[in-house]
């Protein structure tokens, strides 16, 4: 079993992937998956969309996007980890979500939102809509990370209990839903 944490983040100056590096080690910490994997959204370098025909199709031209599918078929399931942009979610991430199709089917997702006072719940709640037209599976449990500026001490994410416990939580529930919705995926 497979899991990949994926930053959405790709500013300069983004805090996504400290909180993504006390995610994945939480998730190998786990135990549960036999794989987990960091992937950096600022790595993958997506241009904006431009295939040319239909993601459902699978029919990809450019190396990216064979790389990318590549990359996203070969997990079982995923951890977003989020900012909130002006109430919502950033555009990186519905650009990688929109560039494939069959690979993200029947996967399910958690989600690590972080932000101000609403911990990027709102961006979460949005993004919901997306993930469920892909055919993913968001779980229920989910860590949301408010005033996540103040958990940052000498570039490290340092996680209160609230946190540890909600990544346990959400890092049980991903198992679960990955195995029940393994045949869906065969």
């Amino acid at each position: 079993m497979k899991l990949e944490i994926i930053i959405a983040s790709t500013r300069p100056g983004r805090i996504g992937p400290t909180v993504a590096e006390w995610m994945h080690r939480e998730a190998v910490e786990h135990g549960g998956f036999d794989e987990v994997e960091l992937v950096d959204l600022a790595e993958v370098d997506l241009p904006f969309f431009n295939e040319p025909k239909h993601p459902r199709l699978g029919d990809y031209v450019h190396e990216h996007t064979k790389a990318w599918s590549a990359m996203v078929a070969s997990a079982d399931a995923f951890v977003i980890v989020m900012p909130e942009y002006n109430f919502g979610y950033n555009a990186e991430l519905k650009n990688a979500l929109d560039y494939l199709h069959a690979e993200w089917r029947y996967k399910p997702v958690g989600l690590v939102s972080y932000g101000g006072v609403s911990a990027g719940t709102r961006a979460a709640q949005m993004l919901k809509q997306v993930l469920t037209t892909l055919r993913m599976t968001p779980v229920f449990e989910a860590v949301s990370l408010p005033f996540v500026n103040q958990m940052i001490a000498d570039g490290e994410f340092v996680p209160n209990e609230i946190a540890l416990g909600a990544a346990k939580a959400m890092l049980d529930e991903l198992l679960r839903t990955a195995d029940a919705l393994a045949p869906l995926r065969a």
